[in-house]
């Protein structure tokens, strides 16, 4: 290892399983000081345990790492508030935040309860927001009182969310949410030194290895494990890093060895008239200009 994030206290949410436990132990092996945050849910968000956040937190340790765990609701004001204070109580700083936490509860949209949505967008939505929120506000003060901050956020999306999603409306509908978030943030904090980011990971997680239990699966002859979530851990480590200068505000696809920068809504054909348009050539018009357009991308199934 580089050490890379030698000196740096970086924050994980949803950190006890999969893309979160990953990402947690790849910037604790280049020398992050690591909060290890989750709940200990089930995949649908329901139950809650201790035990898999102080796990990572032990494995960390066990390498000759630092880290704590941190048990609180990241979609609440407390928790959230409780989080950042984790950092800066233990390790006396904060430096990155990695919003990753998330469950699923899919349904197609005529079966989805107002409980699903609300639940699932909370936890990705809400919970990206509400860290964000209170880290900003620390990075800020530390600016205005002439400490500028080199500080990162990674945020997780989805391709559900760039493309959508059948079955997960709700899901496809916050992932999509926190690309908007994202943007947002970028451009709000870069005055306070905060760089801000997002991912759309694909990898075998609780939340996709039953679903594309065929895609995901691990090579059984011992070969590359394109899907292991360990893949997508060195690009949030870089994103998460003072070596990572000048870059927010960005997309970034990234699974098996794979990494795409996502290029989000441009403009494409146009059509113009020097006055109003009648409903009829607005639909004649709309349709020629979708004949030069390009085929959108495919709807896809959980990621």
């Amino acid at each position: 290892m580089t050490g890379l994030c030698t000196g740096r206290v970086a924050v994980v949410t949803g950190a006890g399983r999969g893309l979160g436990r990953a990402h947690a132990l790849a910037l604790a092996a280049e020398g992050a000081r690591v909060v290890v945050n989750d709940l200990g849910v089930g995949p649908d968000g329901d139950g809650g345990s201790t035990g898999p956040a102080q796990q990572v937190v032990e494995e960390i340790r066990a390498r000759g790492g630092e880290a704590v765990a941190h048990g609180g609701d990241i979609a609440s004001a407390e928790g959230a508030a409780s989080l950042v204070a984790t950092a800066l109580d233990t390790f006396g700083r904060l430096d990155t935040l990695v919003n990753n936490a998330g469950f699923l509860r899919d349904r197609m949209l005529v079966n989805l309860t107002e409980d699903d949505w609300d639940a699932v967008v909370r936890v990705h939505l809400r919970g990206h927001f509400l860290p964000l929120r209170h880290a900003a506000a620390h990075w800020r003060a530390e600016a205005k009182a002439g400490r500028e901050p080199v500080a990162r956020v990674v945020n997780t999306s989805s391709g559900a969310g760039l493309s959508g999603s059948v079955g997960q409306a709700g899901y496809s509908a916050a992932k999509a949410g926190i690309l908007g978030l994202t943007l947002v943030a970028a451009a709000e904090l870069g005055r306070y030194g905060v760089q801000i980011n997002a991912i759309a990971p694909a990898a075998r997680t609780r939340m996709t290895e039953e679903t594309f239990a065929e895609t995901m699966a691990a090579p059984e002859d011992g070969g590359f494990d394109a899907m292991a979530p360990e893949n997508v851990s060195p690009l949030v480590v870089w994103l998460s890093s003072a070596s990572c200068v000048g870059v927010t505000g960005r997309v970034f696809e990234a699974e098996a060895g794979r990494i795409t920068v996502m290029e989000g809504w441009r403009p494409g054909p146009t059509a113009r008239k020097e006055a109003r348009w009648t409903p009829t050539e607005a639909g004649e018009a709309a349709l020629g200009l979708l004949a030069e357009a390009g085929t959108p991308q495919p709807v896809y199934g959980a990621r």
